[in-house]
């Protein structure tokens, strides 16, 4: 016999639907914009002057302020109200808009990524425990779909950069404001849940304890670490240096150990770690991929962009499907699955040409896929009384690790190789358009973005040719990335299958 629902119960049915596509458009916004500057960043280089490392620094910029912000509003987030967070998030999108299309110079990009990255974090602050808590017995699937918003707007804002062609770059920046005024409009008008560790009762403190000392020293040492790096290039401080950097985050660790009574949780302190090379493979490698696979794009007369729309495009329909693959592998098995699948995609794209880079990045595309969301399901099942701190400290970090090592590791991989090619293959070339330059990894080389353009076209051709031999070998070194993450996980699955295999731990309402 059927039952009629309850005005009540259809009230709050439509209520959970709002609020999921509210956050899942508020995710797209944020990719939106990560396409458009990344599909953007040889144009920056070309009008502003920029080096590769400088075009990294600027990107990762977009990238690691996001720790700061999903921390700290992890810390408050259930005082605060979800909705409050999301106003800040509305305001950082807008503002960063305008100081993009306004921008003048280097600082005045690197100021509007922050902005943006800091509204970014709030919004995964939100989102991510929010749907963690509205599917807490099926977290890993709903995290998947709910991340499928990612690639989503990867997508979207890719085919409507190069749909738009020629059309000036800020011009196409004022469309980030459409899904940003659409998320907007939709949470506004809903009412975010209790959040699942507050539910079921445990403590404050014990949502500390689950970080503890070890946890809070791989958080705070990369943002002492970035924060202290772009005061000392902006000449705000002096004598920050690496040690200083990791020993005033190791007090402040042992400080808040002390105060919590925690070491944190061993398996969270090596997930956080594993997050490091996880991120700079997906969110490092689509930073770059564009400008990297350049070169050989345009010898197949297509926009280099299509390759991380494509990629993109595989992991939003596969997350969207993550619910069956999820209930026939375990994570920990799926995740391993992954690393392997996306070191040899990586591998084969470094060696590519023609056709067969479509066929790499397909390899690629199914690797990277599960990353990011499957390793919140992780930490937000294994950890559940970590709350908002323990599943966000998890995306944090992986945001930091792109923007540290990731961007700006790959751009100096890029300068240094490009400028020993030339020394030892064009050395006349290379004393025309190598400069010195500064950055987290210390003085380096690197070709001048306005030097190149002056050269004859001869020359041009030449390094043009260094540029997209040096950027295939890129690729290659990043494949060892997501190898170190296969043999992680590997030795995981046997820990957990000598205990009975992986099962998710659940905490009860009270």
């Amino acid at each position: 016999m059927s039952q009629t629902a309850s005005p009540a119960s259809t009230e709050a049915s439509r209520q959970d639907r709002l609020l999921f596509i509210g956050c899942f458009i508020a995710l797209i916004t944020t990719s939106f914009g990560f396409i458009l500057r990344a599909m953007t960043l040889d144009e920056w280089g070309v009008q502003f002057g920029l080096s590769a490392t400088e075009k990294g620094e600027i990107f990762g910029a977009g990238l690691w302020p996001f720790s700061i912000s999903i921390v700290l509003f992890s810390l408050v987030i259930d005082k605060v109200g979800y909705g409050r967070a999301m106003v800040f998030a509305f305001v950082c999108h807008v503002l960063s808009i305008v100081l993009t299309v306004r921008a003048k110079d280097y600082s005045d990009l690197y100021a509007a990524n922050v902005i943006v990255a800091l509204g970014n974090g709030t919004v995964e602050a939100v989102i991510n425990p929010v749907v963690a808590t509205m599917f807490r017995r099926d977290k890993t699937k709903w995290l998947n779909i709910l991340h499928a918003g990612w690639p989503g707007g990867l997508v979207l804002g890719g085919v409507v950069a190069i749909a738009l062609g020629d059309i000036a770059w800020t011009t196409k920046f004022w469309l980030i404001l459409v899904p940003t005024v659409l998320y907007a409009a939709l949470l506004v008008r809903v009412s975010f849940p209790v959040q699942e560790r507050v539910g079921a009762g445990v403590p404050y403190r014990d949502m500390l304890r689950e970080l503890g000392a070890l946890g809070a020293f791989i958080v705070l040492g990369l943002i002492f670490a970035e924060v202290g790096s772009v005061l000392t290039r902006q000449g705000l401080v002096e004598g920050w240096t690496p040690t200083a950097m990791w020993s005033a985050a190791a007090v402040v660790s042992v400080a808040f150990g002390l105060a919590v009574r925690s070491l944190g949780q061993p398996l969270l302190v090596i997930l956080l770690l594993v997050m490091l090379p996880l991120a700079s493979t997906e969110l490092g490698t689509d930073g770059w991929i564009t400008s990297l696979l350049a070169p050989e794009m345009k010898h197949l007369g297509l926009n280099a962009g299509w390759v991380l729309i494509y990629t993109s495009a595989i992991m939003m329909v596969l997350r969207f499907f993550a619910g069956a693959i999820v209930h026939a592998l375990s994570p920990l098995v799926l995740l391993m699955t992954s690393s392997a699948v996306a070191a040899l995609g990586l591998f084969w794209l470094s060696g590519s040409s023609g056709a067969a880079i479509l066929a790499a990045a397909t390899l690629y595309g199914f690797g990277k896929t599960f990353f990011w969301p499957t390793m919140l399901g992780v930490v937000s099942e294994r950890f559940p009384k970590g709350g908002a701190l323990t599943l966000n400290a998890m995306g944090g970090v992986g945001m930091l690790a792109a923007g540290i090592v990731g961007n700006s590791l790959f751009g100096f991989w890029q300068d240094t190789g490009k400028a020993k090619h030339l020394l030892r293959e064009h050395p006349a070339l290379h004393a025309q358009v190598v400069v010195e330059k500064s950055s987290v990894f210390g003085a380096y080389q690197a070709v001048d973005a306005q030097r190149e353009a002056a050269l004859p076209s001869a020359e041009q051709a030449t390094l043009t040719a260094v540029t997209g031999l040096v950027q295939k070998e890129t690729l290659g070194k990043v494949a060892v990335l997501p190898v170190c993450m296969f043999t992680a996980y590997l030795l995981l699955w046997v820990y957990f299958r000598s205990r009975g295999g992986y099962k998710p731990v659940e905490l009860h309402t009270q």
